[in-house]
């Protein structure tokens, strides 16, 4: 989720974004506004009662802290990792040593995030085969509103999972949600397909894609290119992507992953017909990006059998909206909706510190956030005698006083990937997320260089 001024953009404005917050004041920035007078002493009592101490964030080491959490996770087939702030080490550290203990020790076998499906399939040939340089595929993928993903973080956490495949049978993969972009592979993947097994589909496949294949090569290039293009452009070739996925839905051979991959190249350039202006079209732009994102988790897990991890920002994996007017549904309330109980959401917090955000279409800077201000939800859950933990919010509420605190709407840090923005937007813990991770302080993550 990130910030963005509403001219002219497409859903790459809002690749990781939460759109169109405006500009904090100083002290809201800093988490000094104070809203609702904190709760009384029986919500900490409640909270520490059922949080569980975190050993570290970084991954490796014992794992006897995740016990707890195991049990939370275990009759989901969807978890949803949230992140409070897309650029903070520690989140994500946190976020890998759970995802690392989920595939261990419960049988996970999925990691579905927030990058194209395109650059998925290239990270995922990695891992299962060592195919390719991680770092170079994430200088190549993570671009524009992907590029905060560039990091030693993430980097880390692949190699893990190549290593892991390395090991032993359980093979774990990498999905992508999203589809702000396709490379050319993809396209190559469906002729290919069509020119073995349905050959006569060929040059109607090669028609209707052909000014999608024609955007300039490089994700940030071809992303530009196809938002510049007037809307009446846009609009016939999501008619094409449209079309040719029907054409190949249609056929006498048909082969489900070839048929996804069409698909989401609909879904991708469905997305460039919004003009958010518009504010009904922003809002149902922000619809249609969560909708897919969930439909294409809940696609890999049927597909496979997988349990998936999908990691993702807090206010995709919640079960409410941060910003209704552009994100009206969340990937979380779509994933309940698909598959019930079956998902798990996990939200992160923390009580201050750094991270990395965008300040601009190339550049990216390090801000800070907090201490939390009295009234947040953070400067209660920092109350709690544990610097860093987890909680079962399910079980927090099960006492009526504490219920109410969390079915209460308060400032929380939910900070977008672009600076400047309003970092504390109301939120009910209780009604947003299953379980929370605790952070007390974050450092900004670590960026990957520009070349190697």
């Amino acid at each position: 989720m990130k910030h963005v001024t509403l001219r002219r953009r497409s859903l790459v404005a809002l690749t990781l974004a939460l759109a169109a917050l405006p500009a904090p004041a100083a002290s809201a920035a800093a988490g000094s506004s104070p809203s609702p007078a904190a709760p009384d002493h029986a919500v900490v009592r409640e909270l520490q009662r059922h949080a569980h101490p975190l050993r570290s964030t970084e991954p490796g080491g014992s794992t006897a802290d995740l016990a707890a959490f195991a049990s939370m996770a275990r009759g989901a087939t969807v978890v949803g990792l949230g992140e409070a702030s897309h650029g903070s080490k520690e989140v994500f550290a946190v976020k890998d040593r759970l995802f690392r203990y989920l595939v261990e020790r419960e049988g996970f076998s999925a990691l579905a995030t927030e990058m194209s499906w395109s650059a998925a399939a290239r990270l995922n040939s990695y891992v299962l085969t060592g195919e390719g340089d991680p770092q170079q595929i994430m200088r190549e993928e993570f671009q524009d509103g992907y590029s905060l993903l560039n990091t030693e973080e993430l980097l880390r956490m692949f190699r893990w999972m190549r290593e892991y495949n390395r090991a032993g049978a359980h093979k774990v993969h990498v999905v992508g949600m999203d589809f702000s972009d396709a490379g050319p592979e993809q396209y190559e993947r469906i002729l290919t397909w069509a020119a073995a097994h349905e050959p006569s589909l060929v040059p109607e496949l090669r028609r209707r894609y052909a000014a999608l294949r024609a955007l300039p090569g490089g994700v940030a290039t071809r992303m530009a290119a196809h938002n510049a293009l007037p809307f009446a452009e846009r609009r016939t070739m999501a008619e094409d992507a449209e079309a040719a996925y029907r054409l190949l839905a249609r056929a006498g051979e048909q082969d489900p992953w070839v048929l996804q991959e069409a698909w989401i190249i609909s879904q991708l350039a469905t997305s460039y017909t919004f003009d958010i202006d518009d504010p009904a079209q922003a809002g149902a732009m922000g619809r249609h990006r969560d909708r897919t994102m969930a439909e294409i988790a809940v696609w890999w897990q049927r597909r496979t059998g997988d349990r998936v991890v999908v990691s993702a920002h807090d206010g995709h994996v919640s079960y409410e909206t941060v910003m209704p007017a552009y994100y009206p549904v969340t990937t979380g309330a779509v994933l309940r909706e698909l598959i019930g109980g079956e998902y798990l959401a996990v939200g992160t917090s923390l009580y201050e510190g750094d991270y990395r955000a965008r300040t601009s279409e190339s550049a990216a800077g390090v801000f800070s956030v907090g201490p939390a201000a009295p009234g947040s939800n953070e400067h209660t859950l920092g109350k709690v005698r544990y610097r860093d933990y987890y909680v079962d919010l399910r079980a927090v509420g099960r006492d009526p006083v504490a219920r109410d605190w969390l079915d209460t709407a308060r400032p929380t840090f939910v900070i977008p990937g672009r600076y400047p923005n309003l970092p504390a937007p109301p939120l009910a813990l209780g009604r947003a997320f299953d379980v929370l991770v605790h952070l007390h302080h974050v450092h900004a993550s670590v960026p990957l260089p520009s070349s190697c």
